[in-house]
């Protein structure tokens, strides 16, 4: 994920979003990841969020830039929801645990942002 950090930034340098937005839209994203986790983790007890999310996210700031990160948030957080629903029902019946990863819904989230960006330039 480090890489594709810095290869979201590099890519600022030759495109219209600056490297200023880019890097805030990393430091950002790994920061609102990593404060809750930390929240999480003090109040539970617990891990329940790693910061492989957190390192994921930043990369999304990269490439999106800061003003990307509402957008990835909302997107990931409604295909989350969603598919915590589903397993939430499969788990009634015993069909499979409860652990839900993030990762994947913030992938697609960041895909989804950064083309829909090349479009309309945040």
């Amino acid at each position: 994920t480090l890489p594709l950090i810095a290869a979201g930034i590099g890519v600022s340098f030759t495109s219209d979003l600056g490297w200023g937005l880019s890097v805030l839209g990393a430091v950002i994203g790994y920061g609102l990841i990593a404060a809750l986790a930390m929240v999480w983790r003090r109040s539970r007890g617990y891990e329940g969020i790693g910061l492989g999310d957190a390192k994921l996210l930043a990369a999304g700031g990269a490439w999106t830039g800061v003003f990307g990160l509402p957008m990835i948030l909302l997107i990931a957080s409604g295909l989350g929801i969603t598919w915590s629903l589903i397993v939430s029902q499969k788990a009634r019946r015993g069909d499979v645990s409860t652990a839900i990863p993030f990762g994947p819904s913030l992938c697609f989230a960041i895909w989804v942002t950064w083309c829909v960006g090349k479009t309309i330039h945040f």
